[in-house]
């Protein structure tokens, strides 16, 4: 039963972090389409950047065991992420709450796979 938990947590941690890079990548290559949304969303643009380089980082530490504290803070620090994604999407009504929701189910089944594993 356990090889089967790890096989599902790699699988829906693999999910979420390609997501992440997707949304990074997004970020990077194409500033002015991401500021628009920003803009959009009440967010300010200055934050593309640093979001985008911190949520590469934040899939580095999640893909990789080099420290369990620094593990839990990235899960902590995506999930407030995707709330304010979702509830900022989900104020403007503009569907993007979709995606942070399936973003969510992806998180905390990494997150509490990740548990049941380490156990």
């Amino acid at each position: 039963m356990n090889k089967y938990l790890r096989i599902a947590y790699w699988i829906f941690t693999a999910l979420f972090c390609a997501l992440m890079l997707y949304s990074a990548n997004m970020y990077l290559s194409n500033y002015e389409m991401v500021n628009g949304f920003f803009v959009n969303l009440g967010y300010p643009t200055y934050l593309i950047y640093p979001l985008a380089i911190l949520k590469i980082i934040g899939v580095i530490t999640i893909l990789t065991n080099f420290n369990k504290t620094l593990k839990e803070w990235a899960y902590a620090a995506f999930f407030f992420e995707i709330i304010l994604a979702f509830f900022a999407h989900y104020m403007i009504k503009d569907g993007g709450q979709k995606t942070a929701l399936i973003a969510m189910i992806l998180l905390l089944t990494s997150y509490f796979l990740y548990k049941k594993t380490r156990k």
